[in-house]
């Protein structure tokens, strides 16, 4: 019954907003998804990391299939937990433990006590891999930008992978022992080629799993501005002073540009739209307007490629 509700809240009617197919796949991306096949055959457990806010659209459907062709259990990180809606979170931790071979985690990989709980998490998963003679072997995978490089230097208490607020920042495959019984490889992000489902190109957007190049700031902020006008209403009224009433979600955007001063000096002191929206933007990634999620189970299309 919680998920259902979760569900039914989370319906709202999709406004139109300017949007086209997402082409972005860099080229070490598909020389990523040819390695991570042949690592998979020599791996006990895959470590997949999601972003909590969208766990679903931030889920690489090649990763599940090289997870079954390869018969391997997998742990599911649903990574930023600490930015997402708590009691949506649990209803994602529920689907996903009821999965055959997968469990499912809620934490912050910036946390060094929540990182720390991956690997004894994954032991179970392959309890016949935990000697010295044969180390449990665990593969840390994911689209761009969810935090498998700040888990894995959270690991090894060092910094051995690049960590940027922008997508695709690891490029190769790096393998590094934990202990005498534990070893992990961190892996580029994988992004399927094409992103046809506009709602899930959105949803990656808005989170910056797709690099910004790509899509217009002011679509993604207007699509954010519709859920949030749906869901968390308060929020923006508490982080901005107004009140949001009968405001579409291009009224939010103005709203924001008044309040912050966002004015284009070019064109007699118009609104500055797309700073605003990076205002707004901005906010919602760095958490400064509250634990939200974008989604619940069973609300998106499943539409990937």
């Amino acid at each position: 019954m919680v998920a259902l509700r979760l569900r039914e809240q989370f319906l709202f009617t999709r406004k139109s907003v300017p949007f086209m197919s997402i082409q972005w796949f860099p080229g070490h991306m598909n020389t990523a998804r040819k390695e991570a096949a042949k690592t998979i055959e020599v791996i006990d457990v895959i470590v997949e990391i999601l972003d909590a806010r969208i766990p679903n659209a931030s889920c690489n459907p090649l990763i599940e299939e090289l997870r079954l062709a390869r018969q391997r259990p997998s742990l599911k990180v649903l990574n930023k937990a600490d930015l997402a809606d708590p009691a949506v979170t649990q209803a994602w931790l529920d689907l996903y433990n009821q999965q055959p071979g997968v469990s499912a985690v809620a934490l912050s990989c910036n946390h060094a006590g929540d990182s720390a709980k991956v690997p004894q998490l994954c032991q179970p998963l392959a309890p016949h891999r935990n000697t010295n003679a044969k180390p449990l072997r665990m593969l840390i995978m994911g689209i761009p930008n969810v935090g498998k490089s700040t888990l894995m230097n959270r690991l090894l208490k060092r910094r051995v992978a690049h960590v940027g607020d922008e997508p695709a920042v690891t490029k190769v495959q790096q393998r590094h022992k934990l202990n005498d019984h534990m070893a992990i490889t961190d892996s580029p992000g994988l992004l399927w080629g094409t992103i046809k489902d506009p709602h899930v190109g959105l949803l990656l957007a808005t989170v910056n799993a797709v690099g910004h190049k790509v899509v217009d700031d002011e679509a993604v902020a207007e699509f954010l501005a519709t859920i949030l006008l749906t869901r968390y209403p308060a929020r923006l009224t508490t982080r901005y002073g107004f009140a949001v009433d009968s405001l579409t979600s291009a009224d939010v955007i103005d709203a924001i540009a008044r309040k912050r001063g966002c004015l284009l000096t070019r064109s007699g002191g118009g609104l500055d739209r797309d700073k605003a929206a990076r205002v707004l933007l901005s906010d919602y990634r760095n958490g400064t307007l509250g634990r939200t999620s974008l989604e619940a189970p069973g609300t998106r299309s499943e539409e990937r490629n």
